[in-house]
């Protein structure tokens, strides 16, 4: 599956609207503590594979309950290569395995290695991913537990098992989207900005996608002469459109004044 501009719109539109249901609210807070407690093991695994922290700890959270003892492709033992699909892995290295060595493997054999796109749409089209299109492709009216459970955007609905369906099941975990969102309510996280980074959110930068970036583009575009691809990437285009309303260009434009 690609993610499409119409899949993009789902996902911002369902994040943006995302409410926790109140009975679980603190079921979803002792998640997020848990998770944010044991961000450098997930900074561990994540980092060397171009994967930010909390994306792997919401996949843990879903995959091992957030036991480190199991393997973050399908929570398996680590005293042992996987059974589960998928099964054998890691490949390489002799059990019992780091779960660091073998989350990152994980993240590799679902292609995160390769993902650049760590926007809202980005995130969750990956996580959606993971887990499997089934949802989406099969049962397009009701939207995976695996991201929206515990939000009132799922309300039941479920594979119980490979290939079986309930329409009357529900699921009984947090999904990673409401994770997600509630650790964005907490500023916990960031989507599209690098967590250590210093100066302006909004600056020079083509090569990176930001939903920041896609906000500023449509507020240029409301004025008189500024036609711009909202792609969240703020490039020379974007700067020079800046200029024009503001006089100035984007703050690390190698065009602008440098303060000296």
């Amino acid at each position: 599956m690609q993610l499409t501009s119409a899949l993009k719109a789902d996902y911002q539109q369902r994040f943006d609207t995302c409410v926790i249901r109140a009975n679980r609210m603190a079921d979803v807070d002792a998640l997020v503590a848990r998770i944010a407690t044991n961000r450098k093991r997930y900074a561990a695994a994540g980092d060397p594979v171009g994967t930010p922290w909390y994306v792997v700890g919401v996949i843990h959270a879903l995959e091992s309950s957030l036991n480190f003892g199991r393997h973050l492709h399908n929570g398996d033992p680590l005293t042992a290569r996987t059974v589960q699909v998928p099964a054998g892995r890691p490949k390489t290295g002799k059990p019992p395995f780091t779960w660091e060595a073998s989350a990152s493997d994980a993240l590799s054999y679902q292609g995160f290695d390769k993902w650049k796109d760590w926007s809202i749409p980005g995130t969750l089209f990956k996580l959606e991913g993971y887990n499997g299109f089934g949802y989406r492709t099969h049962h397009p009216d009701v939207p995976s537990p695996y991201l929206w459970s515990f939000s009132t955007h799922y309300g039941r609905g479920k594979y119980v098992a490979d290939g079986k369906w309930s329409p009357t099941a529900v699921s009984a975990q947090c999904g990673v989207a409401v994770l997600l969102r509630r650790m964005a309510e907490k500023s916990l996280i960031a989507f599209g900005v690098v967590p250590k980074a210093k100066g302006p959110i909004l600056r020079y930068a083509p090569k990176l996608v930001t939903e920041e970036g896609k906000q500023l583009q449509r507020f240029l575009n409301g004025f008189p002469g500024t036609v711009l691809r909202e792609d969240g990437q703020l490039g020379e285009g974007t700067s020079d459109a800046f200029k024009r309303v503001t006089g100035n260009y984007l703050a690390g434009d190698p065009r602008a004044k440098q303060p000296k």
